[in-house]
């Protein structure tokens, strides 16, 4: 995959990275979620609530910067590029596996909408993976 290529998908990767960081913020109202998380004790709801925005502005980071390097992540001759990559390639990853091996099937199984949004993000993790481990795994020349 040549660069202006795999700088594309890294520009997409990033696009989506926004959206997944804005959905986050959102989850319990979108999961209905409110009583099950008004009935946590303080700390837990303070540490699930502090986790989210975290989780968001990390995300916010990957996007920001592979939107604004994608060109130079997606060049051969770049080893911080290849370095950030292969640690953002690898959080993708470990998310990737963490969709299929953590969470119980009986949250989708038998519901098709969402088995839906299980397998797309599970497709949507891995493509982040693949894209930033191709970043991660150009060379010089």
């Amino acid at each position: 995959m040549n660069g202006p290529t795999l700088a594309t998908w890294l520009r997409a990767a990033a696009a989506l990275q926004i959206g997944i960081a804005i959905l986050n913020l959102f989850l319990v109202p979108l999961l209905r979620w409110q009583d099950d998380v008004a009935r946590m004790p303080l700390l837990l709801r303070e540490v699930f609530h502090v986790h989210a925005w975290f989780i968001s502005v990390t995300l916010t980071l990957f996007a920001v910067v592979t939107w604004r390097f994608a060109k130079e992540l997606a060049g051969p001759a770049n080893p911080l590029g290849h370095w950030l990559s292969a640690g953002i390639g690898f959080f993708w990853a470990l998310r990737t596996i963490l969709q299929v091996t953590y969470y119980s099937s009986s949250h989708w199984r038998g519901q098709a909408g969402r088995t839906v949004v299980h397998v797309s993000l599970l497709l949507i993790y891995g493509g982040f993976a693949a894209a930033y481990f191709l970043a991660a795994l150009r060379t010089v020349g």
